[in-house]
């Protein structure tokens, strides 16, 4: 039965995998939602890039001469209570926050996408031991979690990044299993075993590709919970340790200089709500053209 199916199955069509490929960049390019998470995005990006051009002070240097400057032309943001720019603190705000997502959840993507491989192909015991190992993270709300692993490690950049990517490596884990449990029972799959291949090519060479539009979208996603998540725990003093930049560090210190100096946690928030918004709208957008039952809903 399985050489019927070997025999039975098309030859590859290279150029009509491109092509399907070039439908799905065009169909990206023309949604609305993709282009304006994509142009926010870049944007956030290039901010970020450019730091040292753009921002106009020294981000840690402190001058108490400029303490608690209203906004002005000197001082685009205003100053907070050591005279330091906002606006310089934010635009390199921008550049820890997503340098904290993307390790916190690459390392998070590694994880949980080798746990979701390994659980959803081989199933059986190993199926299970994962799956209630995970279902153990997914009872801790996710800010629970990364506060209680946070404060076990101590607070500092590197140990937040390691609470961020393990409160979201289940999730990865999770979102990829339920595509392998389907792709290992297709024809391909048992075509490839009977020619030879090991388990683990199959699933690197084969399964694999066939989940990456779901990992795509949850990693555009988690992108906007890692830099809240990293925010959070800023705030709370785990995160990145003053004098350095960070848009939640910035508003755990502005939060008594609400009434007198607003300035200091009004526009770090709206720096954390303009990131989150715009990778929000990216995967969302994503979701969208990717997921079939989206585009049939429609």
């Amino acid at each position: 039965m399985a050489e019927a199916a070997i025999r039975a199955a098309p030859p590859i069509a290279v150029p009509a995998a491109r092509s399907e490929w070039r439908r799905t960049a065009r169909t990206l390019v023309r949604n609305r939602l993709v282009l304006a998470g994509l142009v926010m995005v870049l944007g956030l990006i290039l901010l970020a890039a450019l730091a040292d051009l753009v921002a106009p002070y020294d981000p840690i240097a402190n001058n108490v001469r400029a303490a608690l400057q209203p906004p002005s032309s000197y001082y685009f943001f205003g100053t907070d209570r050591f005279g330091r720019d906002i606006f310089t603190r934010v635009v390199y705000g921008s550049r820890l926050s997503l340098f904290v997502a993307l390790v916190s959840v690459t390392i998070s993507a590694v994880v949980g996408v080798a746990l979701g491989l390994v659980s959803g192909y081989y199933r059986g015991w190993i199926d299970n031991l994962l799956g209630r190992v995970m279902d153990v993270f997914f009872s801790f709300p996710a800010l629970l979690l990364a506060i209680g692993v946070a404060a076990m490690l101590g607070p500092g950049l590197n140990n937040a990044i390691i609470a961020i990517a393990v409160v979201y490596s289940p999730l990865f884990g999770r979102v990829v299993r339920g595509p392998v449990l389907v792709e290992r029972g297709k024809e391909y799959v048992e075509a490839a075993r009977v020619l030879g291949a090991s388990s683990p090519r199959i699933v690197l060479r084969h399964v694999f590709p066939n989940v990456l539009s779901p990992l795509t979208v949850q990693a555009t996603i988690t992108f906007s919970h890692a830099i809240l998540l990293e925010a959070y725990l800023s705030f709370l003093g785990l995160g990145t340790q003053p004098p350095f930049p960070s848009w939640g560090t910035m508003l755990q210190e502005g939060r008594t200089f609400l009434e007198t100096a607003p300035w200091m946690s009004i526009f770090p928030g709206l720096a954390i709500i303009t990131a989150v918004l715009a990778f929000n709208l990216l995967g969302d957008g994503i979701r969208d053209v990717l997921d079939p039952q989206s585009r049939g809903g429609s």
